[in-house]
C-alpha cells in the first residue's frame, strides 16, 4: 500500500496543553517544580486548567530544553512519555484504544496528529515487509525539541505493546537526533536496535504485526471518537485560509476545477493576499486542491462504493485517465490497485 500522510503546515504551529502538561508531570515526579519550569519557558501555567488550552512550539521547546537542563537527563522525553494519561489527547486516545489493528491505530494518529501539535509532518509508509511509522520535522524555529521526538516515538512504541498485549515492539528505530550519553535507556523502552544521526525519525515494524486483529478492537466505539476529533480540530483549523480553501473546494470540484480567482473572490480576498497567506500557512493553491482531490479520492477507495469514473466527475478530472495520473502521482499506485489493496487490508482485519 502507497503512503498515507497528513500534511502539517500552520503559521504558527501550536502544541496540546495537556502534552505540555506531561512534562510538568514528569518533573515534579522527580521533585522538581514543574508548574515553575513552564513559566520560565514563558508559558502560562494558568492556561493548563483548560483542556482545551494550546501553547507555541517556541515556548514548549524552550520547556524541553529546561526540563532536561533541571534534570540532568538527555533521555528526559523518554521519561515523560510514561506520564501520559488516557485523557492527554482526548478522543484521540480513545480511538486509539479502540482501534481494530496496529495499523488503524497508526493511522489515526496521522490523520488527527494535528491536535497534538502541527509542528510535524506524521506518515505510514509500507516498504515491502515493514511498516514504517515517520515523523518528519521542519528546519529552523518551527523544530521541536529532540526530547519531544523522543517522548513522542517512545509513547507510539508503548502504545503499540499495550494495544497488542506485550506482543509487537519495533523491529528497529531510527532517529535523527545525535546519540546522548548515556544511550542505553532507549534500547531499555524500544526494545529494539536503536540507531542515532539519521536522516529520519522512524519507527519500523513487521507489516504482518500490524494487521493482525487486535483483542480489544471495537470499530464503532473507534469512530465515534473519530468524530469528536473530528470536530474539534475544525474548530481550531477555521482560522486557518488553507482549511477554508480545502473547504471550498469540496463544494466545487464536481463542476470542474476551480480556479483560483474565483477561490479568492470566494474567500473575500484579492488574488494575491490569498497566494500570501497561503505561503504563510507552508503551502499553494495547487497544492492545496491536489491534497484535497487526493484525500477525497482515498476516502471513496477506502468505502468502496464509488467507481473511478465517478471519482473522477465529483473531482473535477476530464476523464479517468486524468485521475489515474494524478492518483499514481499522490499514491504510487493506481486508483483500483489502491482500492484492490485497502480491501485486502480489510479483509485482514475482519
Amino acid at each position: 500500500m502507497a503512503d498515507l500522510s497528513l500534511r502539517v503546515r500552520a503559521a504558527a504551529p501550536s502544541v496540546l496543553g495537556t502534552w505540555t502538561l506531561t512534562v510538568v508531570r514528569a518533573l515534579d515526579a522527580r521533585g522538581i517544580d514543574g508548574r515553575a519550569v513552564a513559566a520560565r519557558a514563558g508559558i502560562d501555567v494558568a492556561a493548563f486548567e483548560d483542556p482545551d488550552s494550546r501553547h507555541s512550539i517556541a515556548d514548549t521547546t524552550r520547556l524541553w530544553r529546561l526540563a532536561v537542563e533541571a534534570t540532568h537527563d538527555p533521555c528526559f522525553g523518554l521519561w515523560a512519555s510514561r506520564f501520559v494519561t488516557h485523557t492527554t489527547f482526548h478522543a484521540l486516545s480513545f480511538a486509539v484504544f479502540a482501534s481494530s489493528t496496529l495499523r488503524d491505530a497508526f493511522e489515526r494518529f496521522v490523520r488527527y496528529g494535528d491536535l497534538v501539535s502541527e509542528a510535524a509532518k506524521i506518515e505510514l509508509l509500507d516498504a515491502g515487509e515493514l511498516v514504517r511509522f515517520r515523523l518528519v520535522l521542519p528546519e529552523g524555529p518551527r523544530r521541536p525539541a529532540d526530547e519531544a521526538i523522543d517522548a513522542i516515538l517512545s509513547l507510539v512504541a508503548r502504545t503499540a505493546r499495550m494495544l497488542s498485549e506485550g506482543k509487537v515492539t519495533p523491529v528497529a528505530v531510527h532517529l535523527e537526533r545525535p546519540e546522548p550519553v548515556p544511550s542505553e535507556p532507549f534500547a531499555k523502552v524500544f526494545r529494539a536496535p536503536v540507531r542515532f544521526g539519521q536522516r529520519k525519525n522512524v519507527l519500523e515494524f513487521a507489516a504482518s504485526d500490524c494487521d493482525e486483529r487486535l483483542p480489544a478492537g471495537n470499530a464503532e466505539l473507534a469512530r465515534h471518537n473519530d468524530d469528536v476529533v473530528a470536530l474539534y480540530l475544525a474548530r481550531i483549523e477555521r482560522r486557518r485560509v488553507s482549511s477554508r480553501l480545502r473547504s471550498w473546494f469540496v463544494d466545487q470540484l464536481a463542476a470542474g476545477e476551480p480556479t483560483e480567482e474565483a477561490a479568492a473572490r470566494s474567500l473575500g480576498m484579492s488574488l494575491r493576499n490569498l497566494q500570501r497567506r497561503l505561503e504563510e500557512e507552508g503551502t499553494t493553491y495547487r497544492e492545496a486542491l491536489n491534497e484535497t482531490r487526493r484525500d477525497i479520492a482515498r476516502s471513496y477507495l477506502d468505502e468502496g462504493h464509488t467507481s473511478v469514473t465517478e471519482i473522477a466527475f465529483l473531482l473535477g478530472f476530464a476523464d479517468t485517465n486524468s485521475l489515474s495520473r494524478a492518483f499514481r502521482r499522490w499514491t504510487g499506485l493506481s486508483p483500483r490497485a489502491y482500492a484492490q489493496d485497502r480491501a485486502r487490508t480489510r479483509s485482514k482485519a475482519s
